[in-house]
Formats: C-alpha cells, structure tokens, sequence
C-alpha cells in the first residue's frame, strides 16, 4: 500500500495529532470554537475569506447564556470580551482584503473593523498579498498553538446550519433577520503538534500579510482548550498539511492541494466519494475520467450544490459543470459516476460549501480547497490529509463510519441502513445510494445534464471568473505521481499534463 503523503510534493508538513476530530455543518463548529476561544490563554488567529462581527455563534441561546458561560453570543462583542478578560491574550484577526467591500455592501457596521484595525490585543489586517482577482480562501483558526480548526467553513453571514437542513428553520437567518437557505459545510478540529504546525501557517500568512513577524505563543500546562462538548473522532494520528498559494513577487507557486488530489485520485482503488462547491477543474475531471475507463477502476460520487451562487458565478462555474460532466460521462463505461445535489425533507436543495474527499477507507482529505481552477493555483487554500497505514484496522473502520454518515446524512437514513446497503450490494456505493434514495423527502437528486447556450459557451471557456493561475505562470505535472502510482499515477498525470 502506497502512501500518498510526500513532504514538498502532495503536502508542506506530515505531522501528529493527539486528538482529531470531524466537524460536519456550522451550528456545531461555531459551538466548538467557541469553547475553545473562551479557553485561550495566549494566542487566537483567525484567517479567513471573510468574517462577520454580528453572527451570533450559537443562535438562540438567549437568556441561558447568563447560566452557561457569561460570555457574549455575537462574534464581536465575544472577542471583545475574550481581551478584557484576558491582557495577555492576543488576538489575530486576518481577513481578504476584497472581502472587505461584502462586509459594507451588505451592512455590516464598521465599528468592530475599524477598532481593531487600531486595537492593542484584537488586531485586524487585511491581506492584500496577492495577484489581482485572487482569493485568500483558506479558513483557520489557532488557539495557543495548542488547538487548530481547519476546514471550509467561514464565520461568516449564511453558514449556520444544522444537520438535519430543515425547511424555515427559525434561527437559520442573518443579522438583518432575513431567512438564510439549508447549507451544509464541514471542517475539523485537532491537537497535538499538527496544530502547532497550523499556527505557524497562519503566522506565515500574517507576516505576508503585514510584514510582521509573530512569535509562537503556546500557553504552557497540561490542559489544553480542546472543546468541551466535543467527541474526538481520530486518535494518534499522521496528519499532512497541503497548501495553494499563487505565484506573487518572490514566492513561488504551490501546488501541494492540487497534486494531493490528482494522487488520491491515482491511488483510490474501489470507492471515491467527494463533495465540493464546484466541479470545474479540467485537470481533475479528466484524471477521474482516465480512471472510470479501466475495467477494474473505482466508482466515483461527487456531491454538489444544485446551482451555484449570484449570476455570474451561476454562468461560469455551472457551465463549467456541464462541459466536465460530458467529458467524464464519455469515459464513464463502465457506469460508475454519479453526480448529485442533496435536498431536505420538504425537497429544498441545500447548498454544498464542503471540500471533502473519501478513497476507500484509507485517505480523508478536508479543507478549504475546491475542484475548481482557483483552488489548485490561484486562490490560497489549506487542506488536511488523513491516510491510513496497511494494518490499522480502527483508522480504516472510523474513516467509513465518517463517510458512511455523511451518506446517511444526505439520504435521511441511518447510518446503519448506509453500512448494511453497501454490504449487500458488494461495496457499491452507487447501488447502496440508488437503492436508499426515495423520491420524496431528504435525498440525494441527480444533477441534469444539458445543452450549454452561445453565452455559456463563451463564458466556459473564458478563465475570467475561474482562473488556474496567475498570468505566465505554467503548470508542471509533478514525477511524484508516476513514480508512486505506477500506471494508475502514469495514466492520470498524463492526464494532467495533457497527453492522451
């Protein structure tokens, strides 16, 4: 068995996490950060594409919040009360630069912004290091060096959910009081020293940023600010930190995210499940489309949105969509790729913000990173990679179980129906999906293929609204995958560089 993790190739750092844990959809994670913000003792960085001083972290908490924590629900007002309770914390807010102008269009009050921006202890930059159009995308959030969330959820307006994606739900609103729709989203939470290793990514990101260095501030003791309410999903475990960032003045380009995936994609033998905002990624479609032509290749389900959002990205990326869907539906011989969008049980989409992929039961890949152009080299991005060892059979059991409950999640069975299905249909999950999947109620719904309009057309092949990477700046199909894969690696760099 082949690992896929390679220091400098699919990933920056392979280090060890003492507790890891899955977190599916934002009412959880803003609850688990939370927790782990209110238990700082020295250090919180936050690095984001955007942030939202007025979402309140658990909604609806009300009057209890005087008998649960004494510390405020609303993101700015909490922060604030972090630092006057704390003089020794020190807090690090990074946000996009061009995020900036969502925050005033859409009425958020300058106030938190513009006192932090001159603030002692919360100190907010906005990072304005990169090419022109680009996006600093990845989501991390640091606490003492001791605890790091990293994923694709931004606390930001429109993320709060809950699992079950209900109809109207209540507290599912914005500042303003606007009904927000069903969204479903995922990151993580680890410990150890991989969580030291994402504190010194953020600080990176901050001196590029700023041209200020930060010192390490990890808080010393025992006790660590993992959250209280929180299950640990993983224990002990490797864990490899893979970027994207875009070349801009002397820092080269960085591919790791984008290798990682054409690795796994190499590598995964019978099952590949993945759920991403978007499907527009040329170079990865065709990898999976040189894998679903072998006669023994694996299956693969891709989890989208039903449509993307605002009308430009609506035109671009779903008509990227559809250009990749035919490509690979040509290859797909041997029928084994879906392509959905889940609804909830009143038949409402829910829109997927996830970047999460499955191979068998031995590789999770989580983070902020897309099947998109911009997220292979022209965004910044952090993904986490968990692969599991020949002979570690608990790792390879908990890495099903986790992506047997987002099935499950999706088609509003348990997950013990997800297990039992896949088993009868001889580890189809294709079948097991088809044969869960009911026409009424929460399920999963086939994306529609279609013609593309004059306009579409134009607008697919344009790299406007979806480019691979800065202006000059080649791609170079990395050796690593024909060297570790052998023919499988051969067929989808060939793939990636091209070549037929």
């Amino acid at each position: 068995m082949k690992s896929i993790l390679k220091e400098g190739e699919t990933c920056w750092r392979i280090a060890k996490a003492d507790r890891l844990s899955i977190i599916i959809d934002a009412a959880d994670f803003f609850r688990h950060a939370k927790s782990a913000m209110s238990k700082a003792r020295r250090s919180i960085y936050l690095v984001g594409w955007d942030f939202d001083t007025r979402i309140d972290l658990i909604p609806g908490n009300g009057d209890d919040r005087k008998k649960k924590d004494q510390l405020p629900d609303q993101l700015g007002k909490f922060l604030n009360a972090l630092a006057e309770r704390n003089e020794d914390l020190d807090i690090r807010i990074l946000k996009w630069d061009i995020g900036l102008l969502n925050s005033i269009t859409r009425g958020e009050t300058p106030f938190y912004i513009l006192k932090w921006m001159f603030d002692k202890r919360i100190h907010l930059k906005l990072d304005g290091a990169h090419p022109s159009i680009s996006s600093h995308h990845m989501k991390l959030l640091v606490i003492d060096d001791q605890v790091a969330f990293c994923g694709g959820i931004d606390m930001t307006v429109g993320r709060w959910d809950t699992r079950d994606h209900t109809d109207k739900e209540p507290l599912r609103k914005s500042p303003m009081g606007f009904a927000q729709g069903p969204w479903h989203d995922a990151t993580t939470c680890l410990s150890g020293e991989a969580a030291k290793a994402l504190g010194e990514v953020a600080r990176n990101r901050w001196r590029l940023a700023t041209g200020e260095d930060l010192s390490p501030e990890a808080a010393s003791g025992d006790e660590t600010p993992w959250p209280e309410e929180l299950e640990v999903g993983f224990r002990d475990i490797s864990i490899g930190i893979a970027r994207t960032a875009p070349e801009y003045d002397e820092r080269k380009q960085i591919v790791e995210i984008e290798t990682a995936k054409l690795a796994i994609i190499a590598a995964v033998k019978k099952t590949l499940y993945v759920e991403s905002q978007y499907f527009a990624s040329r170079r990865i479609a065709e990898a999976m489309a040189e894998r679903l032509k072998e006669p023994d290749g694996p299956e693969i389900v891709l989890i989208n949105p039903e449509g993307c959002e605002g009308y430009l990205e609506a035109k671009a990326m779903d008509s990227a969509r559809i250009r990749l869907m035919k490509l690979v539906q040509d290859a797909d011989i041997h029928d084994r790729f879906r392509l959905y969008y889940p609804v909830n049980a009143a038949r409402t989409p829910i829109y997927v913000h996830a970047k999460m992929m499955f191979a068998d039961d031995r590789i999770v890949k989580i983070g902020s990173a897309n099947l998109n152009n911009r997220s292979m080299g022209y965004d910044t991005e952090c993904d986490l990679i968990l692969e599991a060892s020949e002979g570690q059979a608990l790792l390879t059991e908990k890495i099903i179980a986790t992506r047997n409950d987002l099935m499950a999640e999706h088609l509003g069975r348990e997950v013990s129906e997800v297990s039992e299905a896949i088993a009868a249909h001889g580890g189809s999950i294709i079948k097991a999906i088809e044969a869960l999947n009911g026409k009424s109620g929460r399920g999963l719904v086939a994306v529609p293929m279609r013609e593309l309009t004059a306009d579409e057309e134009l607008i697919a092949e344009s790299d406007i609204a979806d480019p691979e990477r800065p202006a000059g700046v080649r791609y170079r199909t990395s050796s690593f995958l024909r060297q570790r894969f052998g023919r499988h690696g051969k067929r989808v760099g060939n793939a990636a560089a091209g070549q037929s």
